[in-house]
């Protein structure tokens, strides 16, 4: 069958009219009322399960699974077992907004998990806002997700399980100044990448020494020694490189193959094991960055969450599938004790979230949705990520 663009654009308004007025008034319209009259209650996962941060989203997803089958095994919540449904954003905002869709309109949801990008995560808003459907994004860390600037007002529906970008900016400026007592910082960022901004500009403001040059890259660049070498001119004492995984294991290579062997750091969008597949674990060694997670740490609740992951998958977890564990935990609690499936009653519970257990410790919610919690700093050391600190402000 010939489709045309201008067929193509007609279908797709008409699908996207459809999901922005679906749910409204309850997540769903009276078909899919109907047809979820039964035993289960449905949360839609919006996740990166393919594309350039693929790793985020399948490890967030196993975690968002792994507490289902908890909860259900309990014997679930308000009568009803727990189901995911699960859409792939393929690790593009412009994708991430057809999940959202694609989820919403097929089925009764009591709410959304994901995405695991800040992008991705702003790009579904609309959806999941028009919709009065409440999401948890578990490692979202831009300002923005939560908190609408322009407006001057919290995002009524979207909340998140991490803390946030200017949060761990500050975290790693404070490990710069007090623990590596570095004076000279060079930034390298991604400029395609709200998040790598962020971060960036958050370091820059609270870092007490003096940022001797700044350099970016685009998302799915692959030679990254113009820049490196730009930056390696200036002698900084270490470089802040905010980014992910995919590209960040190739910046830091890349440095030590032109001999920059000073101290990197960055954010949370390190934490991947695939960093050390693509880095090697020699290149990594002096490298640091900030996380919600580490297998070293020794709260309770933290061990429990590993134990139970490894005997469920047979693998470590990382810093993705215990945000996605936790986001659930999130959801299925304001579920309880809203006692309905109307999201606005959901959204009205969760933002009321106070001493949540989750695992890392317990959880509440600021005026602003976003989680009360400490950062961990990790340091990589022959290949293994190694927990030497917390801080909190």
């Amino acid at each position: 069958m010939k489709f045309t663009k201008k067929l193509s654009g007609v279908l797709v308004a008409g699908i996207l009219l459809a999901a922005m007025t679906a749910g409204c008034g309850g997540g769903g319209g009276d078909k899919k009322a109907a047809d979820n009259k039964g035993a289960e209650a449905l949360i839609g996962a919006n996740y990166e399960l393919t594309g350039n941060v693929a790793s985020y989203g399948q490890s967030a997803l196993s975690g968002c699974k792994m507490a289902v089958d908890e909860i259900n095994k309990a014997g679930g919540i308000n009568g009803k077992k727990l189901r995911i449904v699960e859409a792939d954003n393929k690790s593009e905002p412009s994708e991430s907004g057809n999940a959202a869709t694609k989820l919403v309109t097929q089925n009764k949801l009591i709410g959304f998990v994901g995405p695991a990008t800040s992008g991705c995560t702003m790009a579904a808003e609309p959806i999941v806002t028009a919709n009065k459907l409440p999401s948890v994004a578990p490692t979202a860390t831009a300002d923005a997700i939560t908190f609408d600037a322009k407006a001057g007002k919290v995002r009524q529906f979207i909340f998140r399980a991490c803390f946030i970008d200017p949060f761990q900016g500050k975290v790693m400026a404070a490990f710069a100044d007090n623990k590596l007592k570095v004076k000279n910082v060079a930034i390298y960022r991604d400029n395609s990448s709200d998040y790598s901004k962020g971060l960036a500009e958050a370091f820059k403001q609270n870092f007490k020494g003096k940022i001797v040059a700044e350099e970016a890259y685009l998302a799915k660049d692959m030679d990254f020694k113009a820049g490196l070498t730009k930056l390696k001119a200036t002698n900084p004492d270490a470089i802040y490189i905010p980014g992910y995984y995919e590209e960040v294991g190739k910046i830091v290579k890349q440095a030590r193959e032109i001999g920059l062997e000073v101290p990197m750091m960055g954010g949370d969008g390190w934490d991947s094991p695939k960093l050390i597949e693509i880095a090697g674990k020699a290149a990594l060694n002096k490298t640091y960055y900030s996380s919600a997670y580490s297998a070293d740490d020794t709260d309770p609740s933290t061990q429990k969450f590993i134990k139970a992951f490894k005997e469920k998958y047979q693998k470590d977890p990382d810093f993705f599938s215990m945000m996605g564990y936790n986001t659930v935990l999130i959801l299925a609690d304001a579920y309880k004790r809203a006692g309905s499936e109307d999201g606005t009653k959901i959204a009205e519970a969760m933002a009321k979230t106070k001493d949540l257990p989750v695992a890392g410790g317990k959880l509440s919610f600021d005026e602003k949705h976003n989680p009360i919690v400490p950062a961990l700093i990790i340091e990589v050391k022959d290949g293994k990520p190694t927990f030497v600190d917390k801080i909190s402000f």
